[in-house]
């Protein structure tokens, strides 16, 4: 299917560890069913266990049950979160960092890189759903999620669709798996409505995937009557943002009403993430600096937490090493028992860390390009230095570039810039950037706004015919 290596290492370490002694005995009933939670632009601050008051029950059930990641890192826009979270490498490498997708642009993730959802298929895993967005490319068949390892895919190739009518660009983008879908309703509620419907299809007998990428509560800021009402303190778009993120919320509710109602709530694997920093107009980021589409604290640490009481996932704890986007992939890997990754993987197996146990300090890579100011933006975090590095692009005429340093350990709100004073370090950290920025791939997405770039007529329903 890809190119594989054997990594028996991955296999041995699972087996030694002895929280999943409860896995013996029917190699398919034992694994544990795995979900993927993904909201879309949504604030640090912006939960319950946060202290917002936007209500978050739901969510907060899976961080007071499970833990809670304060160093959860996502990339500042989301095709590249989505890209890195689905293969556990920097998109980079695939040209699927610099930029989001845009409706008509003529790029996707290349199926050479292999998906949890085809590693999954690998390990034994029969059934692997979808619901939502994708945001991953369309125009191509090869892109789409039936064609990336799905089984089910209910929800939209784009982002951004109309939450009462599913439309963006005056076509409707609403799909299941080998075709336009035609069910209505609000946006939310049809992908917990399919989340629900694709659970209870899974014989109990058998281990599922379930990858839930909301579109809340990305704009268009559009919410229902009943939702609204819970906020009269609130008002404009701000309100509109709390009742989609309510209702968000009540849909993560019914996703684990329906498994526990199998019986399978502590043996599933639950991640709840952002896949970038909220909107600064409508999002509370706070106490992180910045917003979506900065690398500051506040556009790429993100509100994230686990839960899995069989893996001993559970308690409460706050979990404060540095994990992210890129570490989902080998982390799913090990819990499912897969014996072959892909090779050149950035991420890591995060299970001991997500069980309280200490990671030792590595460095992590930021990028984005995406604007039509052509300037490159780097972040590298480790445990005591966040460098941000910006300057202009290859393809830019202007000379000019600026660097920031804070010392992030114990200046998490990125106040005292120490450039002047910690030359030495900027350098290194620099040459750090300039080793994992020789990854890029020749192949990179087309700025946002690169117009010229983009494909011809709109595509009906977006549903590609090749």
């Amino acid at each position: 299917m890809k190119n594989w290596y054997l990594q028996t290492i991955v296999l041995l370490a699972i087996v030694a560890v002895g929280s999943f002694g409860s896995f013996a005995g029917n190699e398919t009933t034992s694994k544990p069913n795995i979900i993927i939670i993904l909201a879309d632009d949504l604030g640090y601050a912006d939960v319950g266990f946060h202290g917002s008051d936007i209500k978050t029950p739901h969510i907060d059930r899976i961080a007071s049950e499970g833990v809670v990641l304060e160093q959860y890192y996502a990339c500042p826009m989301c095709s590249p979160t989505r890209a890195g979270l689905m293969t556990g490498r920097y998109p980079i490498r695939f040209g699927l960092m610099r930029a989001v997708v845009p409706p008509q642009r003529v790029f996707g993730m290349p199926p050479e890189e292999t998906t949890i959802a085809e590693m999954l298929s690998e390990a034994g895993y029969k059934y692997r759903g979808i619901t939502g967005k994708w945001h991953l490319g369309h125009q191509e068949k090869k892109w789409t999620p039936a064609n990336q390892g799905f089984t089910f895919f209910e929800g939209c190739h784009n982002g951004a669709v109309d939450y009462f009518t599913q439309d963006r660009n005056g076509e409707r983008d609403w799909q299941e798996l080998a075709k336009p879908s035609e069910k209505t309703g609000y946006t939310t509620d049809l992908i917990g409505n399919a989340a629900v419907e694709f659970i209870q299809s899974v014989p109990k007998d058998e281990p599922f995937f379930l990858y839930v990428p909301f579109t809340a509560p990305h704009s268009p800021f559009q919410a229902k009557d009943e939702d609204l009402k819970k906020y009269p303190n609130r008002q404009g778009d701000k309100k509109t943002y709390a009742a989609m993120v309510d209702c968000m919320d009540q849909n993560i509710g019914r996703i684990l009403a329906s498994i526990e109602d199998r019986g399978q709530l502590d043996n599933t694997f639950i991640l709840f993430c952002s896949d970038n920093g909220g909107v600064k107009k409508v999002a509370d980021n706070s106490p992180h600096r910045g917003s979506k589409l900065t690398v500051y604290e506040g556009g790429i640490n993100v509100v994230a937490a686990v839960r899995w009481p069989a893996g001993n996932i559970s308690g409460g704890k706050i979990i404060e090493e540095r994990v992210g986007y890129i570490d989902v992939f080998p982390t799913i890997a090990g819990i499912a028992g897969c014996n072959q990754l892909p090779a050149e993987l950035d991420g890591i197996d995060m299970i001991e860390a997500l069980q309280g146990e200490k990671l030792p300090d590595r460095t992590w890579f930021t990028y984005l390009d995406q604007g039509g100011e052509k300037v490159e933006q780097f972040a590298l975090n480790t445990d005591e230095w966040k460098l941000i590095w910006r300057r202009n692009a290859a393809d830019s005429s202007r000379e000019q570039e600026k660097t920031e340093l804070y010392r992030i350990g114990e200046d998490p709100g990125e106040v005292v810039n120490l450039n002047t004073e910690q030359e030495a370090v900027v350098e290194k950290l620099k040459m750090e950037i300039g080793n994992i920025y020789k990854l890029k791939s020749k192949n990179q997405i087309p700025r946002y706004d690169e117009k010229e770039k983009l494909s011809g007529p709109v595509l009906p329903n977006w549903f590609p015919e090749n």
